[in-house]
């Protein structure tokens, strides 16, 4: 498979709202430093730059970020970075993705990937990645990669896995690839327990491979409508004409997820093996694996004195004045300040973040805030 025939799209055009006050409409969670030195975004890009050349990378975004993101990722061609106009969940963005790799080329594998997510081993994480992409071009199979599961998280999907997969492309590969029986919606902690102890389930991470061919004639069977719209953007000569295109066919769509749309209702589905680290981190407490915490389990970004205070998560993101973070007698509690907004949040309650950026947004003196 030759690297001009790879293609990569990132889909990243969510809000982040968990990771408020951080995290805020015009730079959301995927454009905010967290770990290291560069944005979620940014280390994405990063990760697939061996896989795929530069001008085969891009960004599916909102109109609101556009603008920051080709800030972010000058690297990019411009035209590589497309904003929704509005939201419609990821079946529009996947058709959208297929537009734009079939305009460049019908015999193109392309990669579906998230924007914000924590891979540490970056090298196994390419070699699955790669493997993926040299199945879908041999064989006509929706690829998703499943994360190996280390806990009964009830916060993501499953993906339930049969045997391997015997076909002679998937042997002469390094990773392994199962038949893929079904996706399972969030489970309680029993079902997740039940999952984890079986060994036939993988996390569903929402990563997609398949070639242009193959998806093409997936939304034409179980979406003729989307394929239909993506067929018209396919044959758009310029950005400007793509973007006043989807100013008329974007808000007509049905607000619909990949998941439901085409994998659910698909046969010819294969479940990559991903044993590689990963984390979507999708809440303040989830930071605290990627930090060093001290002695009493308190993890710090920032100037942090405590005296019999254990297990926080304090984040300082201000960038005019730092000066340190007290506590006193505190457990198991999220603090983060920025330069006009404080949090503090039990950890247990931090799915309920969400509710705070709500109530801000329907005051006239905090919309500057979301």
């Amino acid at each position: 498979m030759q690297l001009k025939d790879r293609y990569i799209i990132i889909m990243a055009g969510g809000r982040g709202e968990r990771f408020w006050p951080v995290s805020r409409e015009r730079k959301p969670k995927q454009l905010i430093t967290l770990l290291g030195g560069r944005s979620f975004l940014q280390q994405t890009v990063d990760r697939v730059k061996p896989v795929a050349p530069l001008e085969n990378i891009f960004i599916i975004t909102n109109a609101v970020q556009a603008a920051a993101v080709r800030r972010q990722l000058p690297e990019l061609p411009k035209c590589n970075i497309i904003g929704e106009p509005c939201g419609r969940d990821t079946c529009a963005a996947v058709a959208l993705g297929a537009a734009l790799v079939g305009a460049r080329s019908e015999n193109g594998v392309m990669a579906v990937l998230p924007a914000d997510h924590v891979i540490p081993d970056e090298a196994r994480f390419r070699r699955v990645l790669i493997d993926s992409m040299r199945l879908a071009k041999r064989e006509p199979a929706l690829v998703t990669i499943g994360i190996q599961p280390h806990e009964p998280a009830t916060g993501y999907g499953y993906i339930q896995v049969g045997g391997k997969l015997a076909s002679a492309p998937a042997k002469s590969l390094k990773s392994n690839f199962f038949n893929a029986k079904k996706f399972v919606e969030k489970p309680n902690l029993a079902t997740a327990k039940r999952y984890l102890k079986s060994g036939q389930y993988r996390w569903n991470a929402g990563m997609f491979i398949w070639s242009y061919e193959t998806i093409a004639g997936e939304l034409r069977r179980l979406q003729p409508k989307l394929f239909t719209a993506a067929e018209k953007w396919r044959g758009l000569s310029s950005l400007a004409k793509l973007n006043a295109a989807l100013g008329r066919d974007y808000p007509k769509l049905e607000k619909i997820s990949v998941d439901y749309a085409i994998m659910e209702n698909a046969q010819n589905i294969v479940c990559a093996d991903g044993d590689f680290g990963w984390d979507d981190l999708g809440s303040w407490p989830a930071l605290a694996r990627h930090l060093k915490p001290d002695a009493a389990g308190n993890c710090a970004v920032g100037d942090l004195v405590q005296v019999d205070s254990a297990n926080n998560v304090v984040f300082d993101a201000r960038t005019r004045r730092r000066t340190p973070i007290a506590l006193v007698g505190v457990r198991d509690t999220i603090v983060v300040q920025t330069d006009d907004a404080m949090l503090v949040a039990h950890q247990s309650e931090s799915q309920k973040i969400k509710q705070i950026v709500a109530q801000l947004a329907k005051d006239k003196r905090f919309k500057q805030l979301v």
